[in-house]
């Protein structure tokens, strides 16, 4: 493994744009639950799971009434916004400053990243700590909206303050398309990208998971580096896309390549 890790290191060092993409792995080294693992928190309550599933329908028939059941229902924000980075976000941090790494594409909704220090991320499945408007996709914090007062007053949907449309959480619900500007951009740092570290990610869900994927075409037309840290393999292991596969935590591993860079 040291000989892996050095390798990455000299890899980024070497690279001339290097983006990250990660996953649900990191975020479980910050005791937030995956949803469908051993201890999934659709795993323990597939109703929570069957509920997920209804929610984007629910927002187009009835907008208020997804609203109702947002504010008076189960929240994840309490056990989310407990939630503090760990070292392999710190790691991501450090790389970014060092110049190498020029962008997170996450598709955790836990703002961990943020909280960390990182300035350019890209939530692909959207943020549960911002509303979007689902006319032009303005984001906004729900501190700019008194939500209680809305609930209180009976004025629920909250409106965009940009085009009036309606408001929904900014996270990405089953069969809601990811919006147009995150995926545009992400889409760019893929082209621009030279070397790729995917971080606690198997990268099987779609559209996420076409992104290594077009990075590991690009290899016969330029020089393109594809390291996978996660804790065991992954489809992208075994199909070939990863150039370097490190078997480990990401808050582990990250933290020692970063080291190796600085040195």
């Amino acid at each position: 493994m040291d000989e892996l890790i050095f390798k990455a290191a000299r890899q980024l060092s070497q690279s001339k744009y290097a983006i990250a993409l990660t996953g649900a792995g990191m975020s479980t080294e910050s005791g937030i639950p995956d949803f469908r693992g051993p201890n999934g928190v659709w795993t323990k309550n597939p109703d929570a799971e069957r509920q997920a599933y209804q929610s984007y329908y629910k927002f187009q028939q009835d907008p208020k009434a997804y609203w109702i059941e947002r504010m008076t229902g189960l929240s994840w924000l309490k056990d989310f916004s407990s939630a503090r980075p760990n070292p392999g976000h710190l790691a991501l941090v450090a790389l970014e400053k060092t110049g190498i790494l020029k962008c997170v594409v996450t598709q955790n909704i836990d703002n961990l990243h943020q909280k960390a220090g990182s300035q350019r991320v890209l939530d692909y499945h959207g943020n549960l700590f911002l509303l979007r408007c689902y006319h032009c996709d303005a984001r906004f914090d729900p501190s700019e909206y008194d939500l209680p007062e809305l609930l209180a007053r009976d004025e629920l949907p909250p409106c965009c303050k940009k085009c009036n449309g309606v408001l929904k959480s900014d996270v990405v619900h089953f069969n809601e398309a990811i919006p147009p500007d995150v995926a545009q951009a992400s889409l760019e740092e893929v082209e621009r990208c030279d070397l790729m570290l995917i971080c606690g990610t198997s990268a099987t869900v779609y559209p996420f998971a076409m992104l290594p994927r077009m990075a590991a075409e690009k290899k016969d037309k330029r020089k393109m580096t594809i390291i996978e840290i996660n804790a065991e393999p992954t489809p992208l292991t075994r199909e070939g896309i990863s150039d370097y596969f490190i078997e480990g935590k990401t808050g582990v591993i990250l933290p020692r390549i970063a080291g190796e860079v600085k040195k």
